[in-house]
């Protein structure tokens, strides 16, 4: 069987004939659109959960990144499939290898979301402050129904509820379930649902009460307000990037238009800003590597590894020549914990071309090295997703699980400023990749939050957001395809 690297972090599609078995191919996931239910619903009785179990120990007995830990697990004792492969992989996951990388999903689900950037939801990314029971707007995809409601960044939601008449306080549902019963407040990502929320625009500003309706929105990878600009720092022209998913096939073609005005305007300095991109296509990292590197075709990019008894299915990825390349001197790339798997692979594989020439900005990165296939269960609309492979950058770096910071030359500490948008270059982690990109000093990462704002004056540590607090991706106990990739989206 052979593996190429294509679709959602590498996919091997593994299609049988019916659920019980029957032949397999190669290549990735089916181009189908689709919703949460497919068609024809299976009925089977080979579609059961201890069928499903079966197959996922299929998968992972041969395919597996780490064989040694994987536990036994009595079939009989989970009442739903992803609980047994949590049980399955917990070794891996005591050890931050696996950190709930593998699961299962639905084949059209995942594909209506490759192919169209298809989600269901409000259309917002929200983030909480555990120390204050407090939930607040990152961003606002331009096509939901919420950014038609006047929510956008910075916005605070204070109450949710199904009804005027039945609202909770965001601190009281804190308090009663932490962020899980906010998350269940909130309602599934199903179109049609309704919640009333009363939020805050703005700091400082008026309350607002108004019901939104969850609803089919694209999920585009480069919004057209913020996604690719020109920034003028003392007249000198540094690219800014902000990247929202690779998630989205149509991700890569974006990015090319992008580096094409970066080319047309002689950037040679950037901003990359992955701060709540949890990853996605491989494919489109790939192709991110292929601009970021003009006049470096053919040299090594990244590298795919597999177990032992796989190693037949390794993989060297070179760069190719891509129209609308540049060659930067500089790059400063911000990340926050939120920022997972391809965006790290990015920054990772671009350490043994620039060096010290480049920087984290932000805070940490979450630490994920490794890759899944997707194996399908195509007659049950199952997708396994497996962590089977890890990937290093052409030095053979790839040993990040506590994050990039571990491995990335120079970090510079900032916070994630709600009071200005995306884009601005005022913004507390924008100012300090500007900041850095004119050879000022950083506050490493290695400083702790105390001691570095205790080191700073009070302008110092306004200006790169010190003072801010740190926030959280709000996320459901069993999130979505879309969940999964955008870290707070609902």
């Amino acid at each position: 069987m052979t593996v190429g690297r294509t679709a959602l972090s590498l996919v091997l599609a593994l299609s049988l004939a019916a659920c019980g078995g029957g032949g397999s191919s190669s290549g990735g996931p089916p181009a189908t659109g689709g919703g949460s239910t497919p068609t024809p619903t299976p009925t089977s009785s080979a579609c059961g959960l201890r069928e499903q179990q079966d197959f996922a120990d299929r998968v992972l007995n041969e395919w597996y990144l780490f064989p040694e830990l994987l536990a036994a697990a009595n079939p009989a004792s989970f009442s739903d499939l992803q609980s047994y492969l949590d049980a399955r992989v917990a070794p891996a996951r005591a050890q931050s290898r696996d950190r709930f990388f593998t699961f299962a999903t639905s084949i059209a689900e995942e594909n209506a979301l490759i192919n169209s950037g298809a989600s269901a939801g409000f259309g917002i990314r929200l983030f909480y402050d555990t120390a204050n029971r407090r939930l607040f707007v990152m961003e606002a995809f331009e096509a939901g129904n919420a950014f038609a409601a006047g929510i956008d960044r910075g916005t605070e939601i204070t109450a949710i509820g199904t009804s005027a008449s039945t609202m909770q306080t965001v601190s009281s549902l804190f308090a009663s379930g932490g962020a899980e019963a906010v998350a269940d407040a909130l309602g599934p990502s199903t179109a049609g649902t309704v919640r009333v929320l009363r939020f805050i625009p703005q700091p400082g500003g008026p309350t607002v009460e108004r019901p939104i309706t969850k609803s089919e929105f694209a999920l585009d990878p480069l919004s057209d307000r913020y996604g690719a600009l020109v920034l003028n720092d003392g007249g000198k022209q540094v690219g800014y990037i902000n990247l929202r998913t690779f998630i989205v096939a149509d991700a890569a073609d974006q990015l090319r238009q992008a580096f094409g005005q970066f080319a047309a305007r002689g950037v040679r300095e950037l901003i990359i800003d992955l701060r709540y991109n949890g990853g996605g296509l491989v494919s489109v990292a790939d192709t991110f590597g292929d601009l970021l590197n003009a006049g470096r075709s053919g040299q090594v990019w990244s590298r795919t590894v597999l177990r032992p008894s796989k190693a037949s299915e390794n993989e060297t990825r070179l760069l190719r020549n891509e129209p609308n390349a540049i060659a930067p001197t500089k790059i400063a790339f911000i990340t926050t914990s939120a920022s997972a798997s391809a965006s790290e692979l990015v920054a990772n594989g671009m350490i043994p071309y620039l060096g010290t020439n480049m920087a984290l900005v932000g805070s940490n990165s979450f630490g994920k090295p490794v890759g899944q296939f997707g194996f399908d269960l195509a007659a049950c609309d199952l997708r396994i997703r497996a962590v089977t492979f890890k990937t290093v950058n052409a030095n053979n770096q790839g040993e990040y699980f506590t994050g990039l910071a571990s491995v990335v030359p120079n970090t510079c500490r900032a916070g994630d400023d709600l009071n200005r948008p995306l884009g601005d270059p005022q913004e507390a982690s924008i100012a300090a990749a500007l900041n850095f990109l004119a050879g000022g000093t950083c506050v490493s990462f290695a400083t702790s939050r105390t001691a570095a704002v205790n080191q700073m004056q009070p302008g110092e540590r306004m200006a790169i957001g010190l003072d801010l607090p740190e926030r959280e991706p709000l996320m459901p106990r069993r999130p979505t395809p879309a969940q999964r990739e955008l870290p707070g989206l609902f």
